[in-house]
């Protein structure tokens, strides 16, 4: 099974497998169909960018600092703000506080409580 048909990118940080969405559609496939509602979810606040999801099977109250700190500067990287001098913030939260209201364009999502870290984007490792 390659990557072919996915919509994501997928890379392990730590032992936790992180995916990012290719696109609008795929951002909604990944966030909607492929993540368990206990993975954690990030995306940058503001500008249009890839949904990250890192995967949580065992179900882990909170991701180790530098497991969330790594998927942010993903989400960073793979968003509009990729070119920001400063910080990005992006927010963080589970997937079971994602949802997609009827009407809602795709890639476009409500959270229902989310935390907020600020990072530097930094591009995938190899």
């Amino acid at each position: 099974m390659g990557s072919k048909g996915r919509g994501y990118r997928a890379q392990v940080v730590d032992g936790f497998e992180v995916l990012v969405g290719k696109g609008d559609a795929e951002n909604d496939a990944l966030t909607f169909d492929v993540a368990e509602p206990r993975d954690f979810w990030l995306h940058v606040a503001g500008p249009a960018g890839s949904h990250v999801v890192v995967r949580n099977p065992e179900g882990l109250e909170e991701l180790p600092p530098e497991v969330v700190q790594r998927a942010a500067e993903l989400a960073a990287w793979h968003s509009k703000a990729r070119g920001s001098r400063g910080k990005v913030e992006v927010h963080v939260c589970r997937v079971a506080d994602v949802s997609k209201p009827r009407g809602f364009a795709p890639g476009e999502v409500l959270l229902r409580r989310w935390t907020a870290l600020k990072v530097y984007p930094k591009p995938p490792s190899g």
